[in-house]
């Protein structure tokens, strides 16, 4: 008998650039699949969030960021074989004038920044239902 499959802890992040957020459309992968969704990826042993956060997205936009902030966290059982738990981070650009580009475009299509009142579709379903039941990555004080 094999062992039961086991969650995986991924890390996403809000890019905040004036009102928008940074997507990019995923190509083939086992876990959101041609949707829209944050830059981020799996948490290495020994890792923080924070340092997590910075290195995916420097490693999928070549983007560096800075006041990388803990946001929330969803648990998402996607299938019998599939649970991943979310953590959500918040950063802003360290150079406002930075462009993403697309580091890995065998698991990428391209980075855009979009307004969250008009997301991309299809959108990576446990973000889309998140952003839908109200959340905002945005300060309150926006």
């Amino acid at each position: 008998m094999s062992p039961p499959p086991v969650p995986e802890i991924g890390v996403a992040v809000f890019i905040l650039k004036n009102n928008k957020v940074l997507f990019g459309r995923r190509r083939s992968l086992s876990i959101g699949a041609y949707t829209y969704a944050l830059p981020g990826g799996h948490l290495e042993f020994g890792e923080s969030f924070e340092e997590c956060a910075a290195r995916e997205v420097k490693e999928e936009t070549g983007l560096d960021i800075k006041n990388i902030e803990l946001l929330t966290a969803t648990n998402n059982v996607l299938s019998d074989k599939a649970h991943v738990v979310i953590i959500y981070m918040r950063a802003h650009l360290s150079d406002p004038d930075q462009t993403p580009q697309n580091i890995e475009p065998d698991k990428c299509e391209g980075w855009e920044w979009y307004d969250l009142n008009n997301l991309p579709e299809p959108t990576f379903g446990p973000l889309r239902a998140m952003l839908q039941g109200g959340f905002s990555p945005f300060p309150s004080a926006f």
